[in-house]
């Protein structure tokens, strides 16, 4: 079998621009403009695979930037080769960086530049990387609104639930503090070890509070301070669902690309267990709600009409306080619950990015307006291709 190897970049002898610290929408549409064919580039992690078959489908090259140990996927396992008169993998080309964050240094800048990269965000890239540093050293053009990104955090003053409130769409009910809890509650708080996980857990009383808390901290899943800046939200009693929806500036749409909803362990296994069981488990097994996968799945017809009007509404508000506003893939999770005028869309979650579910592809909803499936990743392809085409590139990205 005939494999195309990694290679490093070689060292780009052009001086980094340090003019292009704090960043600004002149700088980067100067960069975009430059550009011949567009690359696609994305870190290699979370949804990289997805992005990198979109843009084959497209006809785009496209890079993936993999640090050192965690490339295999990528530089072997899905790397485009020939097996005799097979071509397989969908990974053009590979870069190899030391650590993720070496992605916004100066050299690596400046070769990202060099092969007309244009970025996908994803979370990873967010965790491993860190805003300021995308804000202010990534010079690289991104597809999507960049300031959105640290509208995730909830720790920001202008952040997601912030927005959702700005949009008027219902959101679960917030506890400042532990004493206020009167119902069921989830805390969400970082992990000790891996702060880029949240350590979820139930309670319904400042009590149970207390003690899971205490049992986390003992079991060294939680610290102290995690749970100074956690966050204590009513636990919405529906059917959980992922609205991956996909806003183009180049038709004004806003497109519903899939629904799916997550795999967590190991919530997924104690759900597993008859109930009988279930509090012997967690006895001994702490409970955790980590993400490891997504299923897709449909929603009830005659529901669509309040899932975009929930995301229209969310996408008018972002407009309003986040110029340009929402570009490309966003994602709003949430629950159906039931009321006396039939059930309603509580959103508890949102992701201003490529959302880590490429399984929305088998959904029909892509296909009910383009005629045919389309996965995030070629959603994305699409626009890039057609805002290159249209020579509006500066439109789609930041």
């Amino acid at each position: 079998m005939e494999r195309k190897t990694t290679r490093n970049f070689p060292e780009i002898s052009r001086k980094w621009n340090e003019d292009a610290k704090h960043l600004n929408s002149t700088q980067i549409q100067k960069i975009t403009s430059s550009y011949g064919n567009v690359t696609v580039g994305v870190l290699g992690s979370h949804s990289a695979l997805d992005v990198c078959t979109g843009a084959r489908a497209q006809g785009l090259a496209n890079l993936v930037i993999c640090q050192k140990g965690r490339d295999s996927v990528y530089s072997k396992h899905y790397h485009k080769r020939k097996a005799g008169k097979m071509q397989l993998g969908c990974v053009d080309d590979v870069m190899l960086l030391n650590k993720f964050k070496d992605i916004a240094n100066g050299k690596t800048v400046a070769a990202l530049q060099k092969r007309n990269v244009i970025f996908i965000p994803h979370r990873s890239f967010s965790v491993y990387v860190g805003y300021d540093a995308i804000e202010n050293d990534f010079a690289v053009p991104i597809f999507g609104n960049r300031a959105l990104l640290r509208a995730e955090e909830r720790t920001e003053p202008k952040n997601q639930h912030w927005l959702l409130q700005q949009a008027g769409i219902w959101t679960p009910k917030v506890f400042p503090s532990p004493s206020q809890i009167d119902r069921v509650a989830i805390v969400k708080a970082s992990e000790a070890k891996r702060k880029y996980e949240r350590a979820f857990f139930l309670c319904s009383s400042p009590a149970e509070y207390e003690a899971e808390s205490k049992k986390l901290i003992k079991a060294g899943i939680l610290s102290p301070d995690a749970l100074t800046s956690a966050k204590i939200e009513e636990f919405v009693m529906g059917t959980q669902f992922n609205f991956n929806f996909f806003a183009s500036p180049l038709t004004g749409e806003l497109e519903l690309l899939g629904t799916d909803f997550r795999r967590q362990t190991n919530l997924d296994g104690l759900l597993r267990l008859p109930a009988p069981h279930q509090p012997a488990a967690l006895s001994k097994i702490p409970l955790r709600n980590i993400e490891v996968g997504h299923v897709a799945c449909t929603i009830r017809e005659s529901l669509l009409e309040e899932v975009f009007a929930v995301g229209e509404k969310f996408a008018a508000a972002v407009k309003r306080h986040y110029a340009p506003g929402l570009i490309g893939p966003f994602a709003l999770q949430g629950a159906l619950s039931p009321t006396d005028e039939g059930e309603k869309i509580s959103i508890f979650d949102v992701s201003f990015r490529v959302p880590g579910s490429p399984g929305i592809v088998f959904t029909p909803y892509s296909g009910y307006l383009h005629g045919r499936q389309i996965s995030t990743g070629e959603r994305i392809a699409m626009e890039l291709k057609e805002a290159k085409k249209e020579k509006r590139l500066d439109e789609v990205v930041t």
